[in-house]
């Protein structure tokens, strides 16, 4: 299949580089133009517009936020425009949900389909192929992009036929990511504080209760203080609290602990972490106990 992929961040190149392997013909876009050069050398081809990329017939945006899919879809030379009637846009960006009703309207006038297609998983995982894709479409689209998250995925778990549907699973998803990396932040102070090695509260942690592959590996940066280089940064992960209260807001959903966890991004945002791994949020914890 001939897809346009648009956006090479921490993310997309792994992506990229997998649909690539799976034989897939692949017209690359980004913004700085020398982060496609490794693809280039694995096959793919140099788009020098998003319109460009587009007329493959299938355009996946991995994008940062809603400006820049904005710009990417909208624009004088977008995906709107360009895309051919029938063709497929698959949004893996993590954007608001009002964004992706505009999108799915907007594609819908045009005479073209539109996937919001986001994923979990950190940039290791994109590179192995091992993300969780959660689609939302009309049953034709999905069905035309099943060799794509194929290509890309351990998994893929569609949530329904609206592509809004998918949009909140993310927002709502990243929500707890975000506010168990806070509680794992004020755990790890309590314990260092009173004297227990991060690295042992960690073995008994990740050993008993808190066995999943994620706990165990943001436990792991948490009781390194690493947090370079950034797998997801501080700033967006302020960006998606923000986006999941604003989601909430529209149906009248109260979310208390979104709100701490959005001040404690903003904290650290405020001192200097913005580029940081979001799991920074943790050092604040350890911070404002004198750690």
């Amino acid at each position: 299949m001939n897809v346009g992929f648009l956006g090479l961040g921490n993310m997309g190149r792994g992506i990229a580089g997998n649909l690539l392997k799976a034989g897939h013909g692949v017209a690359v876009w980004n913004r700085t133009p020398g982060r496609a050069d490794d693809l280039k050398t694995a096959g793919a081809t140099l788009a020098s517009t998003p319109a460009e990329a587009a007329k493959a017939g299938v355009a996946i945006t991995m994008l940062a936020d809603d400006h820049a899919v904005e710009s990417v879809v909208f624009g004088d030379n977008g995906i709107l425009r360009a895309l051919p009637r029938g063709g497929v846009h698959i949004s893996m960006s993590t954007i608001s949900v009002a964004l992706c009703e505009r999108l799915t309207a907007s594609h819908r006038e045009a005479g073209e389909q539109f996937v919001s297609a986001p994923v979990f998983g950190r940039p290791e995982a994109a590179a192995a192929a091992k993300l969780f894709v959660i689609p939302a479409g009309s049953d034709e689209a999905l069905k035309r992009c099943e060799p794509l998250f194929g290509a890309i995925a351990q998994r893929t778990l569609v949530v329904g036929e609206e592509p809004k549907s998918a949009n909140v699973v993310k927002l709502a998803g990243n929500f707890l990511i975000a506010s168990t990396i806070e509680s794992f932040g004020e755990a790890f102070a309590l314990a260092r504080k009173s004297g227990i090695a991060a690295p042992k509260f960690l073995e008994i942690l990740t050993s008993t209760v808190f066995t999943a592959p994620f706990h165990q590996g943001y436990g792991g940066i948490i009781a390194r203080e690493e947090y370079d280089p950034a797998g997801f940064a501080a700033v967006l992960g302020l960006k998606d609290v923000r986006l999941a209260l604003a989601a909430a807001d529209s149906v009248g959903v109260p979310m208390p602990v979104a709100s701490v966890v959005r001040d404690r991004f903003q904290a650290a945002v405020g001192r200097g972490y913005r580029d940081k791994d979001w799991s920074v949020i943790a050092k604040l914890a350890a911070e404002d106990s004198g750690l």
